[in-house]
């Protein structure tokens, strides 16, 4: 009888609990939804991504093929909508196929920061001690130094290359990544029902899983989310100074730093690479700024 009523209740919260989550859902997407900013930003964001993603059918020309007698159009002209670059290639062509590494070296680095940092600041902040002193002061050191100047230092270490330029952004990101996730650790920790857990004989991994990451979760995601603009303007700087990708690859930042030479010549396109640079990290910060409001949203 004892099990029955058991069992009635744990079933009931497990029902209970899902109109709960539907409504939390439901109230993310409506408090979303009346941000017009932000709902506008994901939209203008997406078909950037869509299109550099089906570049391959939508761009008309081979972003590595050009023609001399067609060097520095202007923007409008016949077939070629965004003019040409200095050697006759379609700008419009590049813009798309290099959006996909710009757009990766601001994702990827966000990611692997998340996934590294994340781990470093939840051990820090949930074991404490020791462990705790060692992992933060040893991120602190990463502090010493500009976020920029230590990006252009370990670029140029690694040596040009997309995969070096995203393995010196990640590290740049890692520790303000662990500080966060520490912090938010931290905050955690405190509260009764971890507390209930340990007493209730939970293994340190499940009280990590189930509790921990659960709830720093929304504040680790947010915080991500600011990241990927930045690391999408870092990298199209390196690319400008030449730690990034070689010549004659499109990508965003190597597009601003061959054109910029013929500002004086034909100014409008060469500002195009950075008009879409601008865009995209504005817009990622827009939607990021929606998310956060949409998740601190309470009823």
């Amino acid at each position: 009888m004892v099990q029955s009523n058991t069992g009635a209740v744990a079933e009931k919260s497990i029902f209970a609990s899902q109109p709960k989550e539907e409504s939390q859902l439901r109230l993310f997407w409506e408090v979303f939804y009346r941000n017009k900013v932000a709902l506008v930003s994901l939209i203008v964001l997406f078909l950037i991504v869509a299109s550099c993603l089906l570049a391959s059918v939508l761009a008309p020309y081979d972003p590595l093929d050009g023609k001399v007698t067609e060097r520095l159009l202007p923007l409008g002209t016949h077939g070629h909508i965004l003019g040409t670059d200095e050697q006759g290639r379609d700008i419009f062509t590049r813009i798309l196929y290099g959006g996909r590494l710009s757009l990766l070296a601001g994702v990827m680095p966000v990611l692997i920061a998340a996934c590294i940092g994340g781990f470093l600041g939840v051990t820090a902040g949930y074991f404490g001690g020791v462990l705790n002193t060692v992992i933060m002061r040893t991120l602190d050191i990463f502090y010493s130094f500009p976020a920029v100047l230590l990006a252009i230092g370990i670029s140029s270490a690694l040596g040009q290359g997309m995969l070096n330029i995203i393995i010196a952004i990640s590290i740049v990101f890692v520790p303000p990544v662990a500080r966060i996730a520490e912090s938010a650790v931290k905050g955690v920790m405190a509260e009764e029902y971890i507390e209930a857990a340990k007493s209730s004989g939970a293994g340190h991994f499940s009280i990590i899983w189930n509790h921990v990451l659960m709830n720093i979760f929304s504040k680790m995601f947010v915080y991500s989310t600011t990241q990927i603009s930045i690391s999408l303007v870092l990298a199209s700087g390196l690319s400008f100074l030449g730690l990034g990708v070689s010549p004659p690859a499109a990508e965003w930042g190597i597009m601003l730093n061959n054109l910029k030479q013929q500002i004086f010549i034909n100014p409008m396109v060469t500002l195009i690479p950075g008009v879409f640079i601008f865009l995209s990290a504005l817009t990622m910060n827009l939607v990021a700024d929606g998310l956060r409001d949409a998740l601190e949203a309470k009823k």
